[in-house]
């Protein structure tokens, strides 16, 4: 896996200061899209062990809330397979820090048995994730006043409370 930046102090991608990390690879290709030029599987640079324990370096301090994985297509097969033993590794090393996801996929089609990005990695994954920004950005639906997603259609799914309550629970829907 490829990626293309790494942000170590991010206020914008989730809650509270984040490590984000934006992986290259997207299928997709939404209109107007804010990263186009990681749609390249191949754009930025390798993903190796020594990018791993910098990201696991910059997650230590206590004010660091967690880890943010946008893209590019975080949820692309590809990029799955390589980022679930990465999140595991944050989750063993750190588990009082939350993990978001953003995605262009909807859950409960694309990332459930069947999908378009449904693969032997997807279930792992999303067991380790917090929440999911899930749905393609659609430009006619932009709207800037959205916390933490660009266009209307977007959910920001917690998917630790869904997990626990077996229904769909919208994160910040108990006032977080």
């Amino acid at each position: 896996m490829y990626y293309g930046e790494i942000k170590k102090t991010d206020i914008a991608n989730g809650y509270g200061v984040r490590v984000s990390l934006f992986v290259s690879g997207c299928t997709r290709h939404c209109k107007n899209c804010f990263n186009p030029e990681t749609w390249s599987f191949t754009y930025g640079k390798l993903f190796t062990p020594a990018v791993e324990e910098e990201i696991l370096s910059a997650l230590a301090p206590g004010y660091i809330n967690g880890l943010s994985l946008l893209g590019g297509e975080p949820m692309e097969p590809d990029n799955q397979r390589a980022l679930l033993p990465f999140v595991t590794k944050v989750k063993e090393r750190f588990p009082e820090k939350d993990i978001w996801c953003y995605t262009g996929c909807t859950l409960e089609s694309d990332l459930s048995l069947g999908g378009s990005n449904y693969c032997e990695a997807t279930d792992g994954l999303l067991a380790l994730i917090d929440v999911l920004v899930d749905g393609a950005f659609v430009e006619e639906l932009k709207d800037i006043t959205l916390r933490f997603r660009g266009s209307s259609n977007q959910r920001l799914i917690d998917l630790k409370k869904t997990r626990e309550t077996g229904s769909l629970t919208l994160w910040g829907a108990d006032g977080k």
